[in-house]
């Protein structure tokens, strides 16, 4: 009891906000209109717990959420906005929200690159079963541990950190839950790649690749802005984007 407690003073403590949200880069309404179901929406937050996993990961990315789109079972919200994203959140575990959420915040859209409608109504399917999982508090009480400014970490075991965690599968933290996701499609984010020696008897000497997941919950957000398998999208560029309209202040 005094431990959950804790967990929940520590959770409202680590999600206040203690640094000024940067500058979106692009317009909600574009951003609006340029995102499609499977795609993972990476945020800038600007709460303790983000200043830390930003430290961690050494990445403007400290938090990620999936996008499902409207009509895809996550109803509305309070404002009559239709919930589209789906995400951990540090004191409400697994919740829905709408994309206005975020509507002043730092975002970039990471995309899957081929899936099908059967993929993604598994990936719907998955995302909807783990509604109200609760967040991984004890990944919490680790990373609390590293919110000074310079913790005596080197920098190459930094991203380790955020792998702690419970084990318990009903708890999660936001990016290996979406991990999670992919890696029950099969789809790649950054995978281990084994080079073997080739069976093919005619071939002496070849070799072959064979991929391996790496454990989910080894995944940060900033994994998804590396991942060579998603696109990053841009909605300023995707909105035919052209320099010689950009209306400049001329100098005085």
């Amino acid at each position: 009891m005094f431990l959950q407690w804790l967990s929940r003073r520590l959770a409202a403590y680590l999600t206040k906000s203690v640094t000024t949200a940067s500058v979106r880069t692009c317009t909600y309404e574009a951003l609006e209109k340029n995102l499609q179901p499977g795609d993972v929406l990476l945020v800038e937050g600007n709460a303790r717990i983000s200043v830390a996993i930003k430290f961690i990961t050494q990445s403007t990315w400290s938090h990620a959420a999936l996008y499902l789109g409207p009509g895809c079972g996550l109803g509305d919200s309070a404002d009559g906005e239709p919930n589209v994203l789906i995400e951990a959140d540090l004191e409400e575990g697994i919740r829905r929200l709408p994309l206005s959420f975020y509507r002043n915040t730092h975002t970039r859209i990471c995309r899957p690159v081929g899936l099908d409608e059967k993929d993604l109504a598994l990936l719907r399917a998955y995302a909807l079963r783990r509604l109200g999982d609760q967040y991984d508090l004890k990944n919490v009480f680790d990373l609390a541990r590293y919110l000074w400014s310079t913790p005596p970490i080197p920098t190459k075991h930094r991203h380790k950190l955020l792998t702690f965690g419970s084990g318990d599968p009903t708890k999660t933290i936001c990016s290996t839950f979406i991990a999670e996701g992919f890696q029950l499609l099969h789809y790649p984010i950054l995978p281990i790649i084994k080079t073997l020696p080739s069976n093919n008897p005619d071939c002496e000497g070849c070799t072959t690749e064979r991929f391996r997941f790496r454990p989910y919950r080894l995944f940060t957000p900033r994994d998804f802005d590396a991942s060579p398998y998603f696109r990053i999208i841009k909605p300023t560029i995707e909105e035919n984007f052209d320099y010689r309209t950009i209306p400049w202040l001329q100098d005085e």
